[in-house]
């Protein structure tokens, strides 16, 4: 991983301030409230606001960030709602998880860099179960229109970084598409995510092999 991509993390996740807050992102809350509790799996996580939270509903929670600084302040919110998460650090290619380990797989803003993100999107497919699901939300292609409007909104300033509906489409071919769509939402996550932004959002089941 390349260490300005490590160092721009770990600087914004240094602050006592959770950068994103210390509430779950709306769409995953929403989504994990149909489903029934098992293994699940959360990819750049970050400071752990949505894994906590999962923890907290009864899941078994297993994380991944490159960002030690975003690991301290996980565990500190885990250990002030007094649960626990299992939070790795490292790339992908560098932890150990096993075949068909979760139930699901969050990708909540895991904005990998541009030249890693489909192929990590096909590294984590295998950890996931037949039957179990992706929930994904992230900015799209055409958030950049949004940031440069309102730079508080947040998100990627490479279109590369982005996400389209087609690549997603490509990225997770072995699945059924339970929802797939490009929206206009309003964000209220901390710091850095505030106002009104474009995402993609999807679910999709894995079907057997």
């Amino acid at each position: 991983m390349d260490k300005a991509w490590l160092d721009r993390w770990n600087d914004r996740y240094r602050s006592e301030e959770f950068a994103y807050g210390t509430q779950p992102n709306v769409f995953l809350k929403e989504q994990l409230a149909k489903i029934a509790c098992g293994k699940i799996l959360f990819a750049a996580e970050g400071e752990g606001r949505n894994a906590v939270f999962a923890a907290s509903l009864g899941w078994s929670v297993s994380a991944f960030d490159i960002s030690k600084e975003g690991q301290r302040k996980a565990l500190l919110l885990a250990q002030q709602a007094k649960i626990e998460i299992s939070y790795e650090i490292g790339a992908l290619e560098q932890l150990n998880y096993q075949s068909e380990q979760f139930d699901v797989i969050a990708l909540i803003y895991a904005h990998f860099p541009a030249s890693i993100k489909s192929t990590y999107h096909k590294k984590l497919i295998p950890l996931l179960k037949p039957g179990g699901l992706i929930i994904f939300e992230a900015f799209s292609k055409d958030h950049l229109q949004y940031n440069s409007a309102n730079p508080k909104v947040g998100g990627p300033k490479d279109i590369d970084d982005l996400f389209s509906i087609e690549e997603l489409t490509s990225d997770f071919s072995n699945f059924e598409i339970l929802q797939l769509e490009q929206t206009e939402i309003e964000l209220n996550e901390g710091h850095f995510h505030n106002g009104t932004g474009s995402v993609i959002r999807f679910i999709g089941r894995k079907k057997a092999a």
